[in-house]
Order: structure tokens, then C-alpha cells, then sequence
């Protein structure tokens, strides 16, 4: 038998896909949808590294019967008209994106999923596909690595891709930490809200909480947290003692990174810190762990133990600094993929 014939030439170059990646969320703030939600999450071994035979039976015979009700309660104190916090930015941030690439003459398509629920990353990486999609930047919208965020990103893209008869070539965003522009957005949103609401006695930055024990295994997060921070720090002119930082989030009785924001926050005002503004760089949007646990619960915690105010700054969310700088690091990993038109690099500003 003859050969097959190969496949006819593409009539254009092979498309370049970009896919964020999120967390993720409930579909809805009731206790069986956080439940599946809380299942799927913590059945991620990267999230919990504990053999499968000690935590099945403590999360299916523990947790998933209790915990699902009280973080459905949690959603719903922050559960807007159009949906999830965390799913509505993010939609909001790919559309912008988009829009900003069209604008550039950029030939990228950028689609959205999440790690847990939905759209889930294997649907949307198909999808790029059939849309003509060869080439793929997957950015995951931590901008400091962790195993448990960005490596199970990875891990997810990498099963996902195995799957695909002709999976496309593959570019990964480990972190962007330092990015200069991501940064420069940082303070770009402290000095808005300053402008507007005026300064409190201390900027505190809370990121997400991790086991100790995972940094000590050799995960980057605490180093990247502390170098964001600095940077931060050193665009703001702040001195050492205007700005703290600290981790939120943690559960379980086992050490995890510290200072903790929570107990931060019970002892400052005995120490004669009354007025603090608080702002997450570890999250690209706002979600349940800014809107309800810095935003409304820590925010009482500080009261209760003689604060005078607490405000939240928002996280960049769609902001236009946030826009430009995600834009400029797409186009910059992007940059050399056949089919793709590199725009260098210069001032935000004028680009």
C-alpha cells in the first residue's frame, strides 16, 4: 500500500493560545456545591501531602461533613449578583486582556480555567485546540510559585496535554514574582487608594500560608513572598517599619509560615498601631480569602482587640496597570514562537 498522504499545509500560521489559570470556586454558596468544590481541591495530593490512606478516611469522614456549611456561609457574606468574586474578575481580566492584545495586533487567543471546578483546564486547553491553537502559554495567576498552586497547575496542563492526539508546544509561566511591571501595578493601586482614603500607621502584605515544612522541602513561596514584598517596599519609599508582612490562611496544628496575619493583628493594637491597611500581592483577584478573611473577619479580629480601622485594598483585579503589565509578560514569553509578532518591550506608559 502506498503511503499516506501528509496532511496539506496550514493556510496560516499556527495559532498561539494563551490560558490563565485560577484556583478556582463553588458553582454556588451552598453546602453541596462547596462540597464537591472542597473535594476535588482536597483531593490534590500537591495541596495535601499526606499518603492516600491516612487522609481518605479524614476527609471524606471528617471534613467534607463538616467544614462544607461553614465555607458555604463564608461564600455566600461575599457571593455577588453575577457570581463567584473569583470567577467574575478573572473572567473580567481574560476579557481585558484579550482586548489589550487585539489592540497591540498581537496574534493571541486568551481563555480562562481553573484548576478545581469550572471551566476545568482540560475543556479549555481542547478548545484552544480546536480553535487552531498550536502553540500554548499557560500562565497560572500566582505570581509566587508553590508546589501546591503552581506545580498542580502543571501537573493538571501535563495530564490534560496527554490526552490530546497532537498536543500543541508548550510554554509555562513558573512565577513573576519580581516582574518590574507587575510590581510597579502594585504600587500603582496603593498609591490610588492612598490618594483617595489617605495613609494608615502600617501597610501590612498578607500572602497565602503554607506548611513550613514545604519550604523547608525546597518550595520557593517564602523567599518570592519576601522578595515581592522588597520590591514593593523599595518602589513606595516605605521604611522598614511602615510596612509588614505576614501569611493568612493556615489550618491544621502544624507550623506554617510566619508571622501569622490573624495574631499580627490581635497584638498590634496593644502596641499602639490602631489604623492598618492591608493588601494581598499573592492574589491576582479578589476572593473568599480577601473579601471575606482579611476584608470582613480580620477586619473584626482588629476591632475587637482595640484597632480604631482596618481597610482592605483591593487586589489589581482588571485594573488597566494590571492589563499592561500581564500583557507585557504574555508578550514576552511569547516572544520568538513563529506566528508571533514580538512587540519589544518598553516604558508601560507608551506602550
Amino acid at each position: 500500500m502506498p503511503d499516506p498522504a501528509p496532511p496539506p499545509a496550514p493556510a496560516h500560521p499556527p495559532g498561539i493560545g494563551v490560558l490563565l489559570v485560577n484556583l478556582g470556586t463553588p458553582t454556588a454558596p451552598t453546602t453541596a456545591a462547596v462540597r464537591r468544590y472542597l473535594a476535588e481541591f482536597l483531593s490534590d495530593p500537591r495541596v495535601i501531602e499526606t499518603s492516600r490512606w491516612l487522609w481518605w478516611p479524614i476527609l471524606h469522614g471528617v471534613i467534607l461533613r463538616v467544614r462544607p456549611a461553614r465555607s458555604a456561609r463564608a461564600y455566600a457574606s461575599i457571593w455577588t449578583p453575577q457570581g463567584s468574586p473569583l470567577r467574575v474578575q478573572s473572567e473580567a481580566l481574560t476579557a481585558a486582556l484579550q482586548e489589550d492584545l487585539i489592540r497591540r495586533g498581537t496574534p493571541v487567543k486568551v481563555a480562562l480555567a481553573m484548576r478545581y471546578g469550572e471551566p476545568a483546564l482540560a475543556p479549555a486547553i481542547a478548545a484552544l485546540q480546536a480553535a487552531g491553537v498550536r502553540r500554548l502559554l499557560v500562565l497560572p495567576l500566582y505570581p509566587q510559585f508553590s508546589a501546591a498552586s503552581t506545580g498542580s497547575a502543571f501537573d493538571a496542563t501535563a495530564r490534560a496535554l496527554t490526552r490530546l492526539r497532537w498536543p500543541p508546544e508548550l510554554r509555562f509561566v513558573n512565577d513573576y514574582h519580581d516582574d518590574t511591571n507587575c510590581i510597579d501595578a502594585l504600587a500603582t493601586s496603593v498609591r490610588e487608594y492612598w490618594r483617595e482614603h489617605g495613609r494608615a500607621q502600617r501597610l501590612l502584605l498578607s500572602f497565602h500560608g503554607l506548611p513550613q515544612r514545604c519550604v523547608d522541602a525546597g518550595d520557593p513561596y517564602f523567599d518570592q513572598c519576601q522578595t515581592t514584598a522588597r520590591l514593593l517596599r523599595e518602589r513606595l519609599e516605605l521604611n522598614e517599619d511602615e510596612m509588614a508582612v505576614s501569611f493568612q490562611s493556615r489550618v491544621g496544628r502544624e507550623p506554617w509560615l510566619q508571622p501569622y496575619t490573624d495574631e499580627l493583628l490581635r497584638r498590634w493594637p496593644a502596641e499602639n498601631l490602631r489604623r492598618v491597611q492591608v493588601l494581598c500581592p499573592g492574589f491576582a483577584v479578589d476572593c473568599l480569602e480577601t473579601l471575606e478573611e482579611i476584608a470582613l473577619r480580620y477586619r473584626e479580629t482588629f476591632l475587637a482587640a482595640g484597632g480604631e480601622r482596618l481597610d482592605y485594598i483591593p487586589a489589581l483585579n482588571d485594573s488597566a496597570a494590571h492589563v499592561r503589565a500581564l500583557s507585557a509578560l504574555i508578550r514576552r514569553h511569547a516572544s520568538g514562537w513563529p506566528g508571533f509578532e514580538s512587540i519589544a518591550e518598553g516604558p508601560l506608559a507608551s506602550a
